[in-house]
């Protein structure tokens, strides 16, 4: 069966930086896909981030691209297996040198905690109980 796949494209700063920040979080970069002005960095089977330079960013649109410490221009939400993997995604992120973005939620059948990144594209990362969400 075919399984659709996301590539999520954000611009960055600096590449060699996001690497290693992503890398740091535990993501390995597909170096067949990678290039100096660009990193892919493989989340899951069917999720993947490409990270481009803001040169190479350009090539694909014809829109003025967004300052992303200023401007929110996506939210990406991972799901996350239990809270603690929750946390541990966050606090990896932190520890790289990515910031806390909002507050945590916590609703009881849902929690979830959020980062910006290098660049400061906002990274939420939720766990939802799925008994809750059954009808």
């Amino acid at each position: 069966m075919y399984q659709q796949m996301i590539f999520v494209n954000l611009a960055t700063d600096d590449v060699e930086a996001s690497k290693r920040f992503f890398t740091a979080l535990g993501y390995p970069i597909n170096p067949q896909f990678s290039t100096d002005d660009c990193a892919c960095v493989v989340i899951s089977d069917t999720i993947v981030a490409m990270l481009l330079s803001k040169q190479r960013y350009a090539d694909f649109t014809k829109k003025e691209i967004a300052d992303s410490t200023k401007t929110s221009e996506t939210l990406i939400c991972l799901s996350a297996e239990s809270r603690a993997s929750v946390d541990e995604l966050v606090d990896k992120a932190i520890a790289a040198g990515g910031t806390a973005a909002g507050e945590t939620q916590d609703q009881g059948f849902m929690y979830g905690r959020a980062f910006d990144d290098l660049d400061g594209h906002t990274w939420e990362v939720m766990r939802m109980d799925p008994a809750a969400v059954q009808g």
